[in-house]
């Protein structure tokens, strides 16, 4: 395996808030996915002011980023995910798209950083990813 999530048992459980707690991974290509947003092809923000929606428009953006570097979802081994004026209620539409984006995958690790704002005032969230391939 050029993977391996881990997951102490001794720590609170992590993937069903769509990450792990570490990913160790042998030499391999690296890929940094720039960070991914809810515009569409012609700039339109998708979702509206709905968290949820926003985040899946984001991860459909990362997963054609990843598909044209010749990687996908399983080759994730680090997100960082920014929010906007991040509050526990986001908790969950958030971790229901992770939950969607990474299927029957173990998620990768994930950091989830409360920001200000963004680099347009539309966006509520921002998401970046590493990934590595053979």
């Amino acid at each position: 395996m050029s993977k391996e999530t881990i997951n102490p048992e001794v720590l609170y459980g992590s993937t069903q808030f769509g990450f792990s707690h570490a990913v160790k991974s042998a030499r391999r290509t690296t890929i940094h996915c720039a960070g991914q947003v809810a515009w569409d092809k012609e700039y339109n923000v998708v979702g509206g002011n709905d968290i949820g929606a926003q985040t899946r428009q984001a991860l459909a953006n990362l997963k054609t980023v990843l598909a044209a570097s010749g990687a996908g979802i399983e080759d994730i081994v680090r997100l960082r995910t920014y929010v906007v004026n991040h509050t526990p209620e986001y908790l969950e539409p958030i971790g229901m798209a992770l939950a969607e984006f990474y299927g029957d995958n173990m998620p990768a690790a994930n950091t989830w950083i409360g920001v200000q704002s963004l680099a347009m005032p539309e966006f509520m969230v921002e998401i970046e990813a590493t990934a590595e391939i053979d």
